[in-house]
């Protein structure tokens, strides 16, 4: 089967499963395909998080992964455009760089920065793609990611950029936890040293984290001392008021 042949026979399944949950033999009769092969391609969607088995039931139906993949069709521009405000207040009050960011698969894409008013400044890292395990922003996104997703990235092996990253599926998992339920995070030289940065989810009118705002700054002044708690304030204030206007937005 021919990689060509191979993506063509995969839409086929999932357009088979498009009204709702089936079995193998029915997806191979809608799809035209041996039901020896509906079955490998469904396994292998499955390992992806694009289909997945209804508990309990032998019948498969479209999976997570697509729903949030076809959610996040949207151009990052006009995202960037719409937080730009926001951004900019952040950066102004903190007198740090601040910047915008959204998941691409498997990395976080920074979309927008604005730079610090201080003369000693991180670089502008506007276009950059980092995996998403070494960087507060990437962090973020993955806390809220889908599980299908997050159990494949964690189940791999991570990258160690600095000897501060955080490599296991333990030591994400409980930093995840702590973001959900401190709405933030700190990443203290995890992927550059001498950067230090805090980030905040924003979500989008149907409540999916879609994006994430931060702060990042050279690690000798950034965080001063007892000012961490104060600047991730600022920093889930700014994703909040970037969320509402991804709703006001439609």
């Amino acid at each position: 089967m021919s990689r060509v042949q191979s993506i063509e026979r995969a839409f086929a399944v999932l357009g088979a499963l498009a009204n709702g949950p089936i079995g193998v033999t029915e997806v191979a009769d809608r799809a035209d395909l041996p039901k020896s092969t509906a079955a490998r391609l469904l396994a292998s969607l499955a390992r992806e998080g694009v289909v997945e088995q209804v508990p309990g039931d032998t019948r498969y139906r479209l999976g997570p992964r697509l729903v949030t993949l076809a959610a996040r069709i949207r151009p990052t521009r006009s995202l960037a455009t719409l937080a730009r405000p926001s951004v900019e207040e952040l950066a102004g009050a903190a007198g740090e760089a601040a910047g915008l960011s959204v998941p691409d698969g498997d990395l976080v894409h920074y979309i927008d920065q604005v730079s610090s008013p201080n003369p000693v400044s991180v670089r502008d890292w506007t276009g950059s793609r980092i995996p998403l395990h070494a960087v507060s922003s990437g962090q973020v996104l993955l806390a809220f990611a889908p599980l299908t997703f997050v159990q494949r990235y964690l189940g791999r092996p991570m990258e160690a950029f600095t000897g501060r990253t955080l490599v296991t599926a333990n030591a994400l998992l409980e930093r995840m936890r702590a973001i959900r339920r401190d709405g933030y995070t700190w990443a203290l030289e995890e992927f550059d040293e001498g950067i230090s940065s805090v980030a905040a989810p924003v979500a989008d009118a149907s409540g999916e984290v879609v994006a994430a705002v931060h702060l990042h700054g050279p690690s000798y002044r950034f965080p001063a001392v007892g000012a961490e708690g104060p600047l991730a304030e600022m920093v889930v204030t700014s994703a909040a008021r970037i969320t509402e206007s991804l709703r006001q937005a439609g």
